[in-house]
């Protein structure tokens, strides 16, 4: 190790480094070469071999955020002014889709708006009047508001998801039946007529909206791409809960997610008219005698409590219907939209959402539709509690793991929700890892969770919760690198497609199955596969599967020969990128000493996350300007840690401050530069001082990071005279952004 860093080991102060998409100016860095303009402008996305395409055949990778709006001082749709400002700050990071989440809910309630600066969290403003005594009434100006950013996104080649069925709480005008019980209506939007009825016009009032800026009806706009109808959203997940008990009442916690006794009422009369049309008079018989039920009696659901002793014909049974329900409001909500509405983009049902139980039940309805999805969250709060490990340490429950699961073959697949939620000291590895992994098993689409737009002069310049990307100097940062890796894409497809097959009756007895047999629950079913190979499922209902593999030590090296992940209880993890245009090395780099071709790091940060990668058509080694992100951790101003080093116990105010990345590269391999200059960049693409010149050494170009506060550096390798003097012209024309 050098002096250098030696010296800075286990010390390297935190210093500021704000995002400001305001202030952003045109760099190098800007990717929206990347981007087709305008969005759709030869027709819709197409589904061919599998795979998403643009009407000519090319794939079409999507690198995307959700809009939310949760922040205080943030919003879902950005005014008129701004918009503008937004679509291009979402260009120049090479985001080329916007999944539009929650906009099924009230416009803002002005009491809310007058919250006190600084409040966490509130519920974002949709398009729903909340004026009114029902939720049947679209608000005008929140539709232009919708209707504009679409069209400014669509002008920059940025396509748009439109959810339908997210969080909309019903009201008592929306003759709704049990309206003041429930406000997250999950599972009853499976069975309730009236709740079907109102998804329903819902859709019809959004999607056969004029928006007069694109002069299309969102039915017929091409920069449309994916319509969802519901989100996380699964009646086997509520049977896997214990949530069809029908005990909600109205005086229940506002989180207790169970059935009223009317849904549940309707559930029980469903069933036994499915058992009526789906066997026979002798099963029934049977399953009369098996479950103690006299003739003329109702066949009694399954409580979790009793599913293990349960015998097989009658949880058979019951898991049957469930997923004929699913089937049944998926396809019937996709040819509403598709036949009645006309509706051209392509429909998405649901994500597979929850990895701690099995997926092959709740695929089953899904997976009829275009597009298989799925949701993944590095130990999220609300559910893994005061956890802050790496997951390099742990390759085997990675996100990449437990998405891999979802893949069905024929299908393309897409991850509309993912991120390492803060606080997490090592949320750096999270984007160069996902997109290294996702461009490797072919995903796509990747849509981070979320992208909050910030209204000028409204907001404080700090990362504000636990999902929010915007201003975040690390995540933000790296979506320009995530998206050269994926939506390039600069990872080689697996060579191999290891699949997966199951009978009717595996699928159901998987919901038996311990924990302990997540996130594949396919016994015997090596869980590295994924990072050494393709993974597709087969078929739901066809011949099982044959016995595996065994499973294979750690170091887990792809097919290709691009990807390794290695990890040890000494050094930690370390996940290595080599492709010919980019470059990168992931996790406990000082630990681990290793090196890529063009890539060798002596740093004195324990943990961090460093990309190398062109930015122009060639391979590094002939490229004139690279892209290098160098990211550890971040804190804001003021946060206070809790003493578990788990959660931030004070979250802090602006600036937000970043663990610069110290000590030196050497970029190695290089074919005939004269002169390597570094810029390092601040947070609106400026130049950070004088460009920083490299020292050519015998085993390549040295490059010292450190010296200023920044996450992001662009790199010209100048082989000319006339390179030379087209740079300094070059740096002479920064000009402001948008």
């Amino acid at each position: 190790m050098s002096d250098r860093a030696a010296s800075s080991a286990g010390s390297i102060p935190l210093v500021p480094f704000v995002i400001d998409h305001h202030e952003r100016v045109a760099s190098p860095a800007h990717l929206s070469f990347l981007l087709d303009r305008p969005a759709g402008r030869d027709g819709f996305v197409r589904v061919h071999d599998g795979h998403l395409v643009k009407p000519d055949g090319e794939r079409l990778r999507i690198w995307g955020v959700n809009l939310t709006g949760w922040t205080a001082g943030s919003t879902l749709l950005p005014p008129k002014h701004e918009a503008p400002i937004w679509a291009d700050a979402l260009a120049r990071f090479g985001i080329n889709c916007v999944r539009f989440h929650f906009l099924d809910l009230e416009t803002h309630d002005p009491e809310a708006a007058a919250e006190p600066e600084g409040a966490s969290r509130r519920r974002p403003a949709g398009l729903i009047d909340r004026s009114q005594n029902h939720t049947q009434t679209l608000d005008p100006e929140q539709l232009d508001l919708l209707d504009f950013f679409v069209a400014e996104l669509k002008q920059r080649g940025i396509y748009t998801n439109l959810n339908l069925n997210v969080g909309r709480t019903y009201k008592e005008g929306d003759d709704v039946p049990d309206w003041d019980a429930v406000r997250i209506w999950k599972g009853m939007t499976f069975v309730g007529e009236r709740l079907i009825e109102l998804q329903r016009d819902y859709a019809r009032d959004l999607l056969t909206h004029y928006n007069p800026y694109t002069q299309s009806e969102y039915r017929n706009e091409p920069a449309v791409a994916i319509v969802e109808i519901v989100n996380e959203n699964s009646l086997y997940e509520f049977w896997l809960r214990n949530w069809l008990r029908g005990e909600r009442t109205t005086d229940s916690p506002d989180l207790q997610l169970d059935f009223t006794p009317f849904y549940a009422a309707q559930l029980d009369r469903m069933y036994q008219e499915w058992l009526g049309e789906n066997r026979s008079a002798e099963q029934l018989a049977e399953l009369r005698a098996l479950t103690g039920t006299a003739d003329g009696e109702p066949i009694p659901r399954l409580r979790l409590e009793e599913f293990a002793e349960a015998p097989t014909e009658q949880f058979h049974a019951e898991g049957e219907f469930y997923g004929a329900v699913e089937r049944d409001f998926f396809v019937g909500m996709r040819d509403y939209l598709v036949d009645e509405l006309g509706v051209e983009s392509l429909v998405v049902g649901c994500a597979d959402h929850t990895y701690w139980i099995p997926n092959q039940p709740i695929l089953q309805g899904p997976s009829q539709l275009d597009v298989v999805d799925g949701h993944v969250y590095w130990q999220h709060p609300a559910i893994w509690g005061a956890r802050n490990t790496p997951m390099v340490n742990d390759p085997l429950s990675s996100t990449i793991v437990k998405l891999s699961r979802s893949p069905m073959a024929g299908k393309p697949f897409t991850v509309s929700e993912v991120n390492h939620p803060n606080p997490n000291s090592y949320a750096s590895e999270m984007i160069p890892i996902l997109a290294a992994y996702a461009a490797f098993q072919d995903w796509d689409g990747i849509f981070f969770y979320t992208f909050e737009p910030k209204a000028l002069g409204d907001h404080q310049r700090y990362v504000a919760d636990n999902f929010d990307i915007t201003l975040d100097p690390v995540k933000m940062i790296q979506m320009a690198a995530g998206a050269l890796i994926f939506s390039r894409p600069d990872v080689q497809p697996a060579r191999q497609i290891v699949s997966r097959s199951y009978s009717t009756e595996q699928v159901l007895e998987t919901i038996r199955m311990p924990e302990s047999a997540r996130p594949y629950f396919t016994p015997g079913f090596p869980v590295s596969t994924a990072l050494r190979h393709g993974l597709r499922i087969e078929s739901l209902d066809g011949e099982p599967t044959p016995e595996f593999a065994p499973e294979q030590a750690a170091p887990y090296e792809s097919d290709t020969g691009e990807l390794a992940w290695h990890v040890s209880p000494e050094h930690g993890g370390l996940v290595t990128i080599d492709t010919d245009r980019t470059q990168a090395l992931v996790g406990f780099v000082r630990a681990h000493g290793r090196t890529t071709r063009h890539l060798a790091a002596d740093v004195a940060n324990e943990f961090c996350a460093i990309t190398l990668s062109s930015l122009d058509a060639e391979p590094i080694a002939r490229s004139e300007t690279l892209l290098l992100t160098a990211c550890s951790r971040i804190e804001n101003t003021g946060t206070r840690w809790n003493a578990r080093g788990t959660l931030w116990e004070t979250w802090g105010e602006g600036p937000t401050l970043i663990e610069p990345v110290t000590g030196w590269l050497v970029l190695t391999d290089l074919q005939g530069p004269v002169d390597v200059q570094v810029v390092p960049l601040d947070g609106s693409d400026r130049p950070i001082g004088e460009p920083i010149h490299g020292r050519r050494l015998e085993i390549g170009w040295e490059i010292p990071l450190g010296d200023h506060p920044t996450t992001q550096y662009v790199i010209h390798l100048v082989r000319s005279a006339e390179q030379a003097e087209r740079l300094l012209e070059g740096g002479k024309r920064w000009e402001f952004f948008g």
